[in-house]
């Protein structure tokens, strides 16, 4: 097997489990928002950290990932754990203070930091015409959320702060040593955005019970999260991060549609044309890839 076929199809297994993640954590967002409307943050998180610790923990065992439960201690898995505690406590704070579509957007505009991180660090060299696909999908990205005060407010700053941090993270995903099973490096980051929203909660805010309802969306978001990081370690350890980033975007559409569902938000036309804008630049990066699989 040429060694171009086998990055084809590396890509595009990076690519399946990157859109499957984004939807995952979409749809986290829109139920950790919705909860957000009736109870503390910090809390929230706290009760999502602990459920997904424990599922993935069960899964881990399940597989017998925690044979090797001491790589957990790693210092890249530990950094990336970190990172990503931050990153996810400033995006969430975000969350609950910008619409989903807008905080969606602004999350999104990590892809085009990952590859030009990718470029600086990796020795990735995208051609001219990935860069422009690139570009052009981050274009739609502004389309869709046309910026405006309501748009660009402090919170937006706010949020594009937790847009760094998370493509940090990415990156750091491929200086951990491949022989680390995702599932560790995903009950890493679980465990480390409780202990940090717990510390979050201990100055904060009081604990306020929960009904049924509430309690099943909770426990609904961690699993959503959990099969979120998962799914983005297995992505981001598969072909080439300026392919395989670009599909973060995926998100993007699903929080539309969950905004239409939910809140009954129509787009507009500009937006309607940074939906296609978007499509276009993902379907030239499959056409490219699947091209250089041919040659």
């Amino acid at each position: 097997m040429s060694a171009a076929v086998t990055l084809a199809a590396a890509n595009r297994r990076g690519i399946a489990c990157i859109s499957a993640a984004m939807v995952c954590f979409v749809v986290n967002d829109m139920l950790m928002k919705k909860l957000g409307e009736s109870l503390p943050l910090p809390q929230l998180i706290v009760m999502r950290g602990c459920v997904a610790t424990l599922l993935v923990l069960t899964l881990a065992q399940a597989t017998g990932a925690t044979r090797r439960l001491r790589q957990v201690a790693d210092c890249r898995v530990l950094l990336r754990a970190a990172v990503d505690a931050v990153g996810s406590l400033i995006y969430l704070a975000s969350l609950m203070h910008l619409p989903l579509a807008n905080a969606t957007a602004i999350n999104l505009a990590s892809p085009l930091v990952i590859a030009l991180l990718a470029v600086l660090f990796l020795g990735e060299r995208p051609g001219a015409a990935r860069w422009l696909a690139i570009l052009g999908g981050f274009g739609g990205v502004l389309l869709i959320v046309q910026p405006a005060a309501a748009g660009f407010s402090a919170w937006a700053w706010v949020c594009l702060a937790g847009t760094l941090f998370q493509a940090t993270r990415d990156l750091l995903t491929r200086r951990i040593d491949p022989s680390v099973p995702a599932l560790l490096v995903t009950l890493a980051n679980a465990m480390a955005v409780t202990l940090a929203a717990a510390l979050w909660m201990a100055g904060s805010a009081a604990w306020q019970p929960l009904d049924a309802a509430q309690a099943l969306r909770v426990a609904a978001a961690a699993a959503l999260l959990s099969g979120g990081y998962w799914l983005i370690v297995l992505g981001m350890r598969h072909g080439e991060m300026s392919v395989v980033a670009p599909f973060r975007y995926v998100g993007l559409l699903a929080a539309l549609a969950l905004g239409w569902l939910v809140w009954r938000d129509v787009p507009n036309a500009l937006a309607t044309a940074g939906i296609a804008l978007l499509l276009a630049a993902g379907v030239y990066l499959l056409h490219e890839q699947r091209a250089a699989a041919s040659r």
